[in-house]
């Protein structure tokens, strides 16, 4: 599953293309994904200018002229590509079949941007943009990593009585919108935190450094264009670059580049967690 940073690199390709440009043809080529299409959804979206794609958590949410927002998430295998002169595709996941090719929206100036999803665990809704902050998978989030309301002072508020590991509850999305675990394992290394910490247990000042050490990883991650796992790629149709900087994920029984010490790995909640016993306490 794609995280923040590879969902925001989708985003960044995706905009110009789209920003201010008027969709006027779209195709379903099936009823459903992971959830059946809106109702009537190619002809609503048949028509619509987008006025900006934005972001929320992991979720691309494009919102149009028509007072809809169209909010997609790309899921397992979902990939974008943008057809025309000079356009590069955008993929996360294998694939590229065109039998999996399931919307097509024409765009003026003659784009297209298609939707290919071979294991079909994307899905693509339509929602009030007066009312999207209420749409279910949105109401619940925690702040944005880069956000303003992101803080020490807000992790140690949401840590308080938990007794669940702090991995566990920094994949909460309640807590932080759109952190997986790849780069939850980053910054708790980065902060010098073990995963296995009580939540609950992290003080004022270990919460300042796990902060900065999120927004520190989010920040690079994005710059370097994601991290490659499962054949995701870059607007450019070049790989994202931010897995050979990692410090602990998949580095197991390999020494750590601080201490010296050498990489664990344990499952915490079905998930692989990577830390050093040495320096993350």
């Amino acid at each position: 599953m794609p995280e923040l940073p590879e969902v925001e690199t989708v985003r960044r390709g995706l905009a110009p293309a789209l920003e201010g440009r008027r969709i006027l043809r779209a195709h379903t080529r099936r009823a459903d994904l992971r959830f059946p299409f809106p109702d009537r959804m190619a002809e609503r979206l048949s028509g619509a200018r987008v006025n900006r794609l934005g972001r929320r958590a992991k979720y691309l949410a494009a919102d149009l002229d028509t007072g809809e927002t169209l909010i997609m998430h790309l899921g397992m295998s979902g990939r974008f590509t943008l057809g025309g002169e000079g356009l590069a595709s955008f993929v996360h996941g294998a694939g590229g079949d065109p039998r999996h090719d399931h919307v097509l929206l024409e765009i003026e100036g003659g784009t297209t941007v298609t939707f290919n999803d071979p294991r079909r665990f994307g899905f693509f809704q339509l929602w009030p943009s007066a009312g999207v902050d209420t749409y279910p998978a949105f109401a619940a989030l925690g702040p944005e990593p880069l956000a303003n309301d992101f803080s020490g002072a807000a992790l140690a508020e949401a840590f308080q009585g938990r007794r669940t590991p702090v991995k566990t509850a920094l994949l909460d999305q309640r807590v932080v919108a759109g952190l997986g675990n790849i780069y939850v394992c980053e910054a708790l290394h980065r902060a010098g935190i073990s995963p296995r910490r009580q939540a609950a247990s992290i003080g004022t000042a270990r919460s300042e450094r796990l902060a900065e050490a999120v927004r520190a990883v989010i920040r690079e991650a994005i710059e370097a264009g994601g991290s490659s796992i499962s054949d995701f790629a870059a607007a450019d149709g070049g790989l994202g670059y931010f897995q050979h900087r990692f410090e602990v994920y998949g580095r197991e029984g390999e020494a750590c580049r601080g201490c010296g010490g050498a990489i664990r790995r344990i499952v915490q909640s079905g998930r692989s967690s990577f830390y050093c016993g040495t320096c993350q306490r």
